[in-house]
């Protein structure tokens, strides 16, 4: 940049200060704009009936004589000692399934991430291609898998895992249909796919080389596993076990197919009483019950993961 001298003094002139031209206010609103869609959708089909199922659940009357806010909080404790069991085995079903889906879906979305090669988009596609069909039928082809006298429930009986599984009383004998194993391997089986997919994001992202550096460095492949690759995989397992733990604890179809009386889920409650009983109050003050536990539940596991920015 060149300056120039005043005739005065000799002293060098400032150069001039850039002009700084402000957005207009239209160009301003641009983002807002583009936001408002968003905006919409979420107060329209999730604020609006969030306070609606809010207001349900302090009200009181009947079906017939109709229903008025009277802010009877106590329904929520009436709900809560009445169908607590159901909701901690929802809790205890949901943890399951989530763990499990975590020691299956880690090894294969590692193998598609640096093994599968040329392999890895078929590999994701076989993945994804269960939610091709409908979540329903998934669920049911479950009960012909598990049929009495089929070879799954044969192997495992051969094997005698059913022994362990009645031991800790998950079956009933050499049954596994009707049985809290059933309604947990549904879940796994349904939600898998949720944890797959983040963990492979994950896992994709991490650079090759911080691998070879860390074989340069002489280190074991068990030791680059827990210093390098599960660290920087964090991010995938915290939004895998979310977005399959979360929709698990509110499941009540994998409850109602393949499950029976005694592992009913919270889900499966809060429909029946919506749908059957219509005790509306009852069913909305679950429904809140279950987001506030399951949101405490989050907030906890993200702070005690040491990540709250899921990449």
């Amino acid at each position: 940049m060149s300056t120039t001298l005043t005739k005065d003094t000799g002293t060098p002139e400032a150069p001039p200060a850039p002009v700084v031209h402000k957005p207009s206010a239209r160009k301003r609103l641009v983002p807002y704009w583009l936001l408002l869609p968003g905006i919409l959708w979420l107060l329209v089909f999730f604020a609006l009936p969030m306070l609606y199922q809010a207001s349900t659940s302090v009200q009181t009357g009947s079906l017939t004589e109709g229903y008025e806010v009277t802010w009877h909080v106590a329904t929520y404790w009436d709900a809560l000692g009445a169908y607590w069991p159901q909701m901690i085995r929802s809790l205890v079903y949901a943890g399951t399934a989530t763990l499990l889906c975590l020691l299956l879906g880690y090894p294969l979305a590692y193998l598609i991430a640096f093994k599968a090669g040329r392999w890895r988009n078929l590999v994701l596609v076989l993945v994804i291609a269960p939610f091709f069909t409908s979540f329903l039928i998934r669920t049911l082809a479950w009960k012909t898998i598990l049929a009495d006298g089929g070879p799954v429930v044969g192997a495992l009986d051969a094997l005698h895992v059913l022994d362990v599984t009645s031991w800790l009383g998950w079956t009933d004998g050499s049954r596994v249909l009707a049985t809290p194993l059933a309604v947990v391997c549904g879940l796994t089986y349904n939600f898998l796919p949720f944890m797959i997919l983040p963990l492979y994001t994950s896992l994709e992202r991490i650079d090759g080389r911080l691998h070879e550096a860390a074989g340069d460095l002489y280190a074991a492949p068990a030791t680059v596993f827990r210093k390098v690759t599960f660290p920087l995989s964090m991010p995938g397992v915290v939004s895998g076990t979310l977005l399959t733990f979360i929709p698990a604890s509110g499941d009540y179809i994998n409850a109602q197919l393949l499950g029976s009386t005694d592992t009913r889920m919270i889900g499966s409650v809060i429909q029946t009483q919506f749908l059957t009983v219509l005790d509306y109050p009852t069913a909305a003050a679950l429904s809140f019950i279950l987001m506030a536990v399951v949101l405490l539940m989050v907030t906890v596991y993200i702070r005690r993961a040491g990540t709250e920015d899921l990449v």
